[in-house]
């Protein structure tokens, strides 16, 4: 058994592209730790996520819809699996580190508040305008998760959730590969999600992205993760094709006029930025009543990093109750 981990090292070195990072070359931990004798460190890093409590709580984080009352539209958990397995298929299509990106894929969005992007904006406004579900996500797996012990993952794990979108690109082509699968993913799914609903009709898509992407769901996909993998093999980087780009990036566009900004898909948004907005303002007035784990950020940073660290971690639902406890009254009746 003491020699499996040592196999899965060999077979990297021997199967992977020159340009894929292998697990031994790892710039480490922050708390240095034993090896596992049965999986190498990407692996572990992989399974600590799926184990942690930041993971689970994805399955009632909003993707792009809120609160939805069918069981088919996309929830952060569901992005997330299919963000991993998109990037899976890239990398091993590359002979990339699989491990890697799928540690990666698997974390990306820990740090994301409830009500998807709503929830960052109203962080930005109250706590800080450098807010991003990103750099939260880092901190949830350095210093939240585990009791405030973090999860102790490896630099290049921490390192692509951090990079996955915004200006700053990762030092990995797995972290590469994840920025890519995020878009695809969400750009996909967000449309059959859209379609489902009725804000969208097929038809309505243009017609010369669907001629470059394709008319369906899987078509578009493969579209995109083929040419991504036929633009980037045997080369130091990850990137698409020109014309494939081009219609992704106008597919994108299109997305954000009809479904991301003004569409039936926000209509509860204002709710819940107000009420993500009354709960921070309670908790920061009332830092009594955050729960004892946030004692010790309180001491040694702020109540406002306090109230932003309880809410970002929160799922919908348990957000939605919380304001309900606190703010709307119950029915007095005479017994």
């Amino acid at each position: 058994m003491s020699n499996i981990r040592s196999l899965y090292v060999e077979r990297e070195r021997m199967n992977l592209s020159p340009y894929a990072f292998q697990s031994e070359h790892t710039k480490g931990r922050e708390h240095p730790c034993k090896p596992c004798d049965m999986r190498t460190e990407f692996q572990r890093d992989r399974d600590r996520i799926i184990h942690s409590q930041s993971f689970r709580r994805l399955m009632y984080k909003t993707q792009v819809f809120l609160a939805p009352a069918g069981d088919h539209y996309r929830t952060r958990l569901t992005h997330t699996l299919e963000v991993t397995q998109i990037g899976r298929t890239i990398a091993r299509a590359l002979f990339l580190n699989e491990d890697l990106t799928e540690a990666i894929a698997l974390g990306h969005d820990l740090g994301h508040t409830p009500f998807g992007h709503a929830g960052e904006v109203v962080m930005r406004d109250l706590y800080s305008p450098d807010f991003s579900h990103n750099a939260q996500g880092v901190r949830v797996v350095e210093k939240l998760e585990n009791g405030g012990n973090g999860l102790n993952l490896t630099f290049e794990v921490r390192d692509g959730i951090a990079c996955h979108s915004g200006p700053r690109m990762p030092v990995t082509l797995e972290g590469a590969i994840i920025r890519y699968a995020d878009r695809i993913a969400y750009i996909n799914h967000d449309i059959d999600d859209a379609l489902r609903a009725g804000i969208l009709r097929q038809d309505e898509i243009p017609a010369e992205l669907r001629s470059i992407l394709g008319e369906t769901h899987g078509e578009r996909i493969d579209t995109m993760v083929g040419s991504i993998v036929r633009a980037s093999t045997d080369r130091p980087e990850i990137m698409m094709e020109p014309d494939v780009q081009e219609a992704t990036d106008a597919l994108r566009e299109f997305l954000f006029a009809r479904v991301y900004r003004d569409s039936a898909a926000k209509e509860e948004e204002t709710k819940a930025k107000e009420m993500l907005a009354q709960l921070f303002t309670y908790f920061a007035e009332h830092p009594e009543k955050l729960p004892i784990d946030y004692l010790e950020t309180i001491s040694k940073e702020s109540v406002e990093r306090a109230v932003c660290d309880y809410l970002s971690g929160m799922t919908d639902r348990y957000a939605i109750e919380l304001y309900r406890d606190l703010f709307i009254p119950e029915v007095w009746r005479v017994k």
